[in-house]
């Protein structure tokens, strides 16, 4: 492919990508549709099929790019710091994921339907990258926790991956689920994405001074 088609082509798939993220700030995944996302364009439904053959794929992508901004701030997290400990690791951890709320939304709501309706080669794209945010974990465990063996971290990224698909729904609730709540005498203290992982995260930390 040309250079100039292939940088048009990625443009092209990142203003569509970008459409998505923004009506999914207002309409559900299920809700929206190729044409609302076509809408949010500057060419026509017909052309999306050019990049994406489905809705799910194009949410893939978006999951995918919030892993990429993810990893970069991992990676961050790196470079800045010689040290950290491990109160002070779990408060930068935890910054990373409250920027990433779309990422755990989706990694809550919609994995299974974005995996299950795309081709291969999209579902290799994301995993590769999937596994680029674990090792950026790892990453950062190695450099800050350098008592940890092999075992001890995979047992923290084993734990704490996981974990992130319940974050959004603990911490994000709709008036109909208050209202639930309330009627079912059910006692649901407020946290926010930041709190509830530092929380988390301090524990999984807490025999690594």
């Amino acid at each position: 492919m040309p250079r100039g088609s292939e940088e048009l082509a990625n443009a092209r798939k990142e203003e569509i990508v970008n459409a998505c993220a923004a009506l999914y700030e207002t309409i559900g995944f299920r809700d929206m549709t190729i044409r609302d996302i076509a809408a949010k364009t500057t060419f026509t439904r017909t052309s999306i099929y050019n990049y994406f053959q489905t809705k799910e794929e194009i949410f893939l992508a978006l999951l995918q790019r919030e892993h990429e901004l993810w990893i970069a701030d991992l990676e961050a997290i790196v470079r800045s710091h010689e040290t950290l400990s491990a109160d002070g690791f779990a408060d930068e951890l935890s910054r990373t994921l409250e920027k990433r709320g779309c990422m755990l939304k989706l990694m809550s709501m919609n994995l299974y339907d974005m995996e299950g309706n795309s081709r291969i080669e999209n579902l290799v794209a994301f995993k590769t990258v999937y596994a680029a945010a674990r090792e950026a974990v790892a990453g950062c465990l190695k450099k800050f926790f350098p008592r940890m063996s092999d075992l001890d971290r995979q047992e923290f990224i084993y734990a704490l991956f996981p974990f992130m698909f319940g974050v959004y729904p603990y911490t994000t609730v709709s008036e109909k689920q208050k209202e639930a709540m309330e009627l079912a005498h059910l006692d649901y203290p407020a946290y926010s994405i930041y709190e509830i992982v530092r929380a988390f995260v301090s524990r999984l930390l807490r025999t690594f001074p």
